[in-house]
């Protein structure tokens, strides 16, 4: 038997109330046929909850908030990656689109309970998720600056159910689960299997998606299991987008050179996308097994970036402007000794290339040159990379004669980030400039060691008090390594005001690659039991030292009272905290960004610790530190009604964020440049992460599920209700007004999805209603603020009908009436901010910017 369900089904009730029981349930995979033979029907639904909506989806006998989501769920809608599947079957986890948005763009940010996307901490089988290598430089005010698990590595074709713990863990888990915990559990079946294809795009036309992907369960002799899943995606881009005023101007001008649009705001193009998973399971004895789990993943993916306008990019174009304030045009000096005698007071006009003074005495100038000779149009890069991703856990479980039960476990994660940046230039080399870049590669490396002990002892209570203890041993590094050389030059037009490096990411330089790296070591002890046979309380206690910045300790107790027959309530109290990743407190980067005044300029995020994080202000990052509370109310009728509401709220002291922009004068500029900091002048602003803000995050999470026959077959009603407010109550001179709003107004305050699914013989049609609140959005990270983002409500539809047994074909539509959100018409200085970058739709919506998707979809088991 199976040891982990021989204990459960000695203490069931009890092993679910506890949140360190959750950790030891999805320890490592369980073998079905043992469960039918060592645990009745009903406790192992408990435990593990697999099926529809109708079925309890948080599990009813838990302390705390627990959605237990079946891999039928993720397969009944349209999005196919992971990070989307989640928003719509978790009624506090969000997510939008990142059009352009650095890094974002590789690894989109989620959000659980109004949460930065790095206080959720993700379980697979039980065991901790590495991090990925992708920081989120702008992630949409909430999530900058955050470093967390890449979730869209993992396929849905590779899950048994997904877990979701919406409530404060890190007494249980350690740092990062601030939020709560997501675990998912890898399908452990010997036999059968499946094969999925999937065809959509959007109503436009564009976005053409198509997805391979299949599982497989074969024995392993006949005392094991080995699962295997492989998922293949290729997406086009899309585009949402207007011609920007300024590229508008000077097509009217006469520049005929402009792309229409010059700048595309849309989903990347995913070039492709590989996902293969593995779960392996074997009895070693009647009392003891092994397991191994594991993964590779590989995404290429690359999108638009800003349009750089030929008349007055900084560092390319910019000559400044004269005394009379008209702008002029930055001409270099080919000749070794400056002797060209190149103009440098060229007004630009509305047309640059038909100006004669361009045109004869640096268009047809050997000696002479601007980047219009080559761009005459201007250019707007296409920035991506390759995200690869790979795991093993492997270890062993079991029961020993004293009924303690063991897991001990190794577990090994690496998460690489290649960037990629084309169609652009390094303008310090000049016209032998290339135009395609790799900007440098960064690699997450995790090493965990976990040994884990439970034991039942007789207390004299209601029933015997269950105990987990354990240790932890996490080792983890952070490396950068160097992009190719002209991605970081310092070329011969450096001198005379061209910028250095690939422009709009430059390379990171060869004297700035480097690896850290640290450990840190964890002990917990976890209690609970039944003190009567309708309370349950359970407390635990753990404590962490990091070999970077100190130790902590955490506690957390929690209850349940089951008040009446149908209604119980529960709740629960912790402290928290979240150790800044290796990640924040040593990255360098230089993106493109829309600065506070509105124009596009080269911000540079920095070690907090660099010298010039430290001239503005910079300091070394501490932990953050959380207070949570969480109360509910679990109502289970003999209806079929299955009702939970809890609510939240959340404190989170010395968060941890990227400063917004901080301008550099040219006195800042020349001390730097006296320090040694030879690429100090292309900044024109700096950010770096720092611990310079308060928040209070409350809540109220909402599930109703309820089955009843009709029209001759059945249909599951499911509602998922959440309510969320953010407010910031501390905040330091580096987090701007539109920053702290973006903060508390960038998500909905209230979303819903309320869902029918009516099964008839071989037909299913599924219905369900979305609603979004209404949000604030700081357009373009620039502090232009466009009018409220009004709240939107989307449908989406799906028909199945099994052809055979095996075959199942399926057609749905999401956001099926096609919604987009409001357009940004509101006027700045006689133009639309659509028109500043030429973004036709707030780039943050959550109901995205693309509109209406159909799919299809056929499904053949065996």
């Amino acid at each position: 038997m199976n040891t982990n369900l021989s204990l459960l089904t000695k203490n069931v009730r009890g092993v679910l109330a506890a949140s360190a029981a959750f950790s030891v349930i999805a320890a490592a995979p369980v073998f079905a046929q043992e469960a039918e033979e060592g645990a009745k029907a009903e406790d192992f639904e408990q435990i593990a909850v697999v099926g529809s909506r109708a079925a309890p989806r948080s599990v009813a006998d838990s302390a705390v908030p627990i959605d237990i989501i079946s891999s039928e769920e993720f397969k009944q809608q349209g999005a196919t990656d992971m990070v989307s599947m989640m928003q719509t079957v978790v009624p506090s986890f969000n997510v939008n689109d990142q059009p352009i948005n650095d890094a974002s763009t590789l690894v989109r940010p989620a959000n659980l309970r109004g949460m930065a996307s790095d206080h959720t901490l993700v379980l697979v089988n039980g065991k901790r998720r590495h991090r990925s290598a992708v920081i989120t430089f702008l992630g949409g005010g909430l999530s900058d600056g955050a470093q967390g698990p890449d979730i869209s590595v993992i396929p849905a074709a590779a899950l048994k159910q997904v877990e979701v713990l919406r409530d404060g863990a890190a007494a249980q888990y350690g740092s990062d689960a601030i939020a709560g915990v997501i675990n998912f559990v890898l399908n452990d079946a010997s036999e059968g299997g499946l094969f999925e294809a999937r065809y959509g795009s959007f109503y436009e036309g564009d976005g053409d998606m198509i997805q391979l992907s299949g599982n497989v369960g074969m024995p392993l002799t006949d005392k094991g299991f080995i699962n295997l899943s492989a998922e293949y995606r290729t997406a086009d881009d899309t585009s949402r987008s207007i011609q920007r005023a300024d590229a508008a101007g000077l097509v009217a001008a006469g520049n005929t050179f402009v792309a229409d649009p010059a700048q595309i705001w849309g989903s990347p193009e995913i070039k492709h996308d590989i996902k293969l998973f593995a779960n392996l399971g074997l009895e070693l004895s009647d009392s003891a097994e092994a397991y191994m789990f594991g993964n590779f993943a590989e995404r290429e993916v690359e999108g638009g970036f800003y349009f750089r306008n030929p008349h007055n990019r900084g560092g390319v174009n910019d000559g400044g402007t004269n005394d009379d304030g008209e702008q002029l045009l930055l001409v270099g000096d080919l000749t070794g000794d400056m002797s060209g005698n190149c103009p440098t007071d060229i007004v630009v006009g509305a047309n640059v290339l038909e100006n004669p003074r361009y045109i004869n005495e640096v268009a047809n100038n050997p000696d002479c040159f601007a980047f219009n000779e080559i761009l005459p149009g201007g250019f707007t890069p296409r920035f991506g990379g390759t995200v690869t991703d790979m795991s093993l856990v492997f270890g062993t479980k079991g029961e020993l004669d004293n009924e303690v039960t063991y897991d001990i476990s190794l577990n090994l994660g690496q998460n690489e980030v290649d960037f990629a940046i084309s169609n652009t230039i390094n303008p310090s080399l000049g016209p032998d400039t290339p135009f395609e870049f790799s900007p440098g590669r960064y690699t997450q490396s995790e090493q965990t060691l976990d040994i884990d002990f439970t034991k039942p002892f007789d207390a004299g209570l209601y029933e015997p008090l269950f105990v987990a203890a354990g240790f932890q041993y996490r080792n983890e590094s952070y490396e950068s390594f160097a992009g190719d050389t002209a991605s970081y030059e310092i070329g011969p037009l450096a001198t005379q005001g061209f910028g250095i490096g690939s422009n709009g990411f430059p390379g990171l330089a060869a004297n700035s690659q480097g690896r850290v790296s640290r450990n840190n070591i964890a002990l917990y002890v976890d209690a609970e039991a039944y003190i009567t046979e309708n309370f349950m309380l359970a407390g635990a206690l753990r404590y962490e030292d990091f070999s970077d910045f100190g130790d902590t300790t955490k506690g957390k107790i929690a209850f349940r009272w089951q008040a009446l027959e149908n209604i119980a309530f529960r709740g629960a109290f912790s402290t928290g905290f979240k150790a800044p990743t290796l990640g924040q407190s040593n990255v360098r980067n230089v993106t493109t960004a829309f600065g506070t005044g509105g124009q596009l300029i080269d911000r540079a995020t920095l070690p907090p610790t660099d010298p010039v994080s430290q001239l503005k202000g910079g300091e070394q990052l501490t932990p953050e530190e959380s207070e949570s509370i969480t109360f509910g109310v679990v109502a289970d009728f003999d209806n079929g009604l299955f009702i939970t509401a809890d609510y939240y709220n959340i404190e989170l002291t010395d968060r941890i964020s990227t400063a917004s922009g901080i301008a550099l004068t040219d006195e800042d500029i020349a001390t730097l440049l006296a320090q040694g900091i030879s690429d100090a002048s292309s900044f024109s602003e700096i950010s770096f992460f720092t611990n310079d803000f308060d928040t209070t995050t409350e809540g109220l999470d909402v599930v109703a599920n309820y089955a009843m026959d009709m029209m001759g077959g059945e249909t599951k009603f499911s509602l998922a209700y959440n309510w969320t407010s953010t407010e910031v109550d501390r905040a330091s001179d580096n987090i701007s007004d539109f920053r702290i709003r973006m903060l508390e107004d960038n998500l909905p305050a209230v979303r819903y999805s309320a869902t029918a699914n009516h099964t008839n013989g071989d037909w299913r049609f599924l219905a369900r209603m979305n609603y979004f609140g209404s949000i604030f959005e700081d357009h373009l990270d620039s502090a232009l603020p466009i009018d409220k983002v009004s709240s939107e409500i989307t449908f989406d539809f799906e028909v199945a009908y099994n052809v055979s047994e095996q075959l199942t074909v399926t057609l749905g539509a999401r956001n099926a009436f096609d919604e987009y959100p409001d357009e940004n018409n509101t006027d700045a200085g006689g133009i639309t901010y659509a028109q500043i970058a030429g973004s036709q739709y707030p780039t943050t919506s959550p109901i995205g910017i693309n509109g209406g998707f159909y799919y299809l979809r056929g499904v053949y088991s065996f």
